[in-house]
């Protein structure tokens, strides 16, 4: 169905090919998922499909794509509409219409389906995705993984043959990630669709896949699931466990991993990590309680009759990485945004106060401040952090940061390396993957050292290596004094850096506590690690290494 044949893909003023002799094949009715570091080129072989690559994004292409035997160099986008359907990144950013049903339709219009047919296919995909309450809704209005819902469908009434999905699940709910990857599977198998998935999160999708392309400097390398990820640069946690323990080859799911675990957890149980109330080990315990920075008391946000956040009580603490969870559409962003004073809040106070001033100093509400002093007290990384660029290059980007932040020269970008290694510092900002976008803007705002940060879903499109270099960034953060809650559906990333765990549900806190109490407890929630070596309360592979090595001295 799709074949690649001696590709390369070289775009202007670039150093080397970003994709070069790639050869591979995905036969129809198979998915194939793509995995690599950010910016190893992975957008760009999804491009390649649909002619995407290089009709609209410039460069060279050489050797050749075919899809269901139509050559993408000869055939641009429009003519493969009705043969590929592509989800990119960014739901908002491909959307045409501004309501939910709308949308759906859209793409059938311009194919000419016949109207009944239209009716009949967007009512399948509204149950499909479980998105049927979402019809009249402004696209605009819903959260960013009802949006990704609904980015999903808009190209599944078309019933292409090919299915492209780039991140798909990075802005959904565990629980969401589920129904939309069940939804794919069975497009798969009982509809033969040919899907090509892009996923960082691949504890998600691993296990349905029939193939693994490897994206490792500018080449591809492709093969069944397991024997593939045992050796490549990024694998879930499942996999690296698997290496840890010698499991060859390696189980991708919690069921096949339960499997094989029982010799593991006869080697841990001398070493059982702590209760889960009790602090982890490799942190140390406070004598005193941490000093708070922010409190939040009766918080409440409105939009027209809609209630987002419903009376919201909320101390945060210096020294501490909060994690904010829950279903998508519960609340989670207009919390921050009314936390960090510049979004709505309908009723209730917010108090932000510098322990290092003492006791005595008069606290402040952020929504007073002006933008400039705001920026030293609470940091926001947005939803859709493209919001916060507008220059035309990241060393204009970083340099005007740092002159903001009153930051010596060199101090954003320095945090930049820290989360990206790599990124050209002359390329325009809108050109840098996802991962990269992010990771530019998590440093622009950390370069101003705000008291507090709040970071809502910081880890899209990010990798497993991007991932830990934020996690230890947060960490040194809260080291340092500062207080720092994270809104994320991640759960491996929440179980490596997070000491609290929040989760809201219809604008409300439904549960506060520490990370292995929260998250352990919830099927939806849990680790693949928690979920493999349960009942014993491991939540990370950086937990058993430890635990092995220290029962090894």
């Amino acid at each position: 169905m799709i074949r690649f044949e001696q590709v390369a893909v070289t775009y202007p003023e670039a150093s080397a090919p970003t994709l070069q002799d790639v050869t591979f094949t995905v036969p129809e009715g198979e998915l194939c998922l793509v995995v690599g570091t950010t910016g190893a080129g992975k957008s760009t072989l999804l491009g390649c499909i649909n002619g995407l690559v290089p009709h609209f994004s410039g460069g060279r292409l050489s050797g050749r794509v075919s899809v269901d035997g139509l050559d993408t160099a000869t055939h641009p986008p429009r003519e493969l509409a009705d043969v590929v359907g592509v989800v990119g990144q960014d739901p908002l950013a491909g959307f045409v219409t501004d309501v939910v049903e709308d949308e759906l339709a859209y793409g059938m219009e311009q194919l000419g389906v016949p109207p009944a047919v239209m009716r009949t296919r967007v009512e399948e995909t509204l149950d499909l995705l479980g998105i049927a309450d979402l019809r009249r809704r402004p696209l605009r209005e819903l959260s960013g993984g009802q949006q990704q819902r609904v980015a999903i469908g808009s190209v599944l009434t078309a019933h292409p043959r090919v299915l492209v999905l780039d991140e798909p699940t990075s802005a959904l709910d565990p629980t969401a990630a589920e129904e939309v990857l069940a939804a794919v599977t069975r497009l798969v198998h009982d509809l033969g669709v040919t899907v090509v998935v892009a996923e960082h999160r691949l504890e998600r999708v691993a296990q349905f896949a029939d193939l693994v392309a490897v994206v490792e400097e500018g080449r591809v390398r492709v093969g069944p699931p397991a024997a593939t990820l045992a050796d490549s640069p990024v694998a879930p946690p499942i996999v690296e466990l698997a290496r840890l323990a010698g499991w060859d080859p390696p189980p991708l799911s919690v069921r096949d991993g339960r499997r094989l675990a029982q010799p593991l957890r006869d080697r841990l149980e001398p070493r059982l990590p702590r209760p889960p109330s009790a602090p982890p080990a490799d942190r140390r315990p406070q004598p005193t309680p941490l000093p708070p920075v922010l409190d939040a008391r009766g918080v409440g946000v409105t939009y027209g009759p809609t209630v987002a956040v419903h009376d919201v009580d909320l101390t945060l603490r210096c020294g501490e990485v909060v994690a904010l969870m829950g279903r998508n559409g519960s609340g989670k962003s207009s919390l921050m945004w009314a936390l960090q004073g510049s979004g709505p809040r309908s009723h209730g106070r917010v108090l932000l106060r510098d322990p290092a001033r003492g006791p005595d100093a008069a606290p402040v509400d952020p929504s007073t401040l002006k933008p400039a002093e705001a920026r030293g007290w609470v940091g926001l990384v947005p939803q859709t952090p493209t919001d916060l660029l507008y220059l035309t290059t990241v060393r204009d980007e970083c340099a005007q940061a740092d002159r903001d932040a009153h930051a010596p020269a060199g101090t954003c970008h320095d945090l930049l390396e820290t989360l990206s290694v790599g990124i050209d510092r002359d390329a325009h900002p809108r050109d840098l993957s996802e991962g990269q976008r992010l990771a530019l803007v998590v440093a622009i705002q950390l370069t101003a050292a705000p008291r507090v940060v709040l970071l809502d879903e910081p880890t899209r499109g990010l990798d497993y290596r991007a991932k830990a270099a934020l996690s230890a960034l947060l960490r040194q953060l809260a080291d340092e004094g500062r207080s720092v809650m994270v809104s994320t559906h991640d759960v491996e990333f929440v179980a490596t850096c997070a000491d609290r765990v929040v989760v809201m549900a219809e604008g409300e806190i439904v549960a506060d506590g520490p990370t292995a109490e929260v998250i352990a407890a919830s099927p939806a929630f849990a680790p693949q690690v928690a979920k493999v070596l349960a009942p014993q309360a491991w939540l990370t592979v950086e937990q058993v290494r430890a635990a092995l090595d220290e029962g090894d001295r």
